[in-house]
């Protein structure tokens, strides 16, 4: 297997269908999860919908450069969202999400495995491998905040 479909295969498990690390992924957390549960406070810290669209907010911004463009994300802005207002919104953001991380994985896919090697955008970013294996772990780590945010809030 060439190691493009290994790691393509790995954001899926974390973001779409797997659940052979953590036992469950995002569409699994997300996909029934009221707007209001989604967006309601607990305390100080982010809400589901923020820590979701964080995570999309990455993922869209690399599938740019996967695609030829910049790289126009910033951290300072990556828990800048406008608000949902509805059960619509919410799924809505939610259809976004799981197909920008379909396209993620899809483009990993079709790279060659050299360019997982090379230089992404800049030398200071490291290679396409880094990377991706950093939106992977990232991904990993917010979602088990959103499985916790979930268990106190239910």
């Amino acid at each position: 297997m060439k190691s493009t479909h290994e790691i393509a295969s790995r954001f899926r498990e974390i973001i779409l269908n797997g659940t052979w690390v953590a036992n469950t992924n995002y569409k699994d957390q997300l996909i029934d999860l009221d707007w209001e549960i989604a967006t309601r406070k607990v305390g100080s810290l982010n809400t589901i919908a923020i820590l979701a669209q964080h995570i999309h907010y990455y993922i869209n911004g690399i599938n740019t450069v996967f695609k030829g463009g910049t790289l126009d994300i910033k951290d300072k802005f990556s828990f800048d969202f406008p608000t949902l207002h509805s059960q619509q919104d919410w799924e809505g953001f939610l259809s976004r999400f799981w197909n920008d991380s379909e396209e993620f994985a899809f483009l990993i896919e079709q790279m060659p495995d050299e360019q997982l090697d090379s230089v992404f955008v800049e030398a200071k970013y490291g290679t396409y491998r880094r990377n991706i294996d950093a939106m992977i772990e990232h991904s990993y780590y917010h979602l088990g905040q959103i499985v916790l945010l979930k268990k106190m809030l239910s």
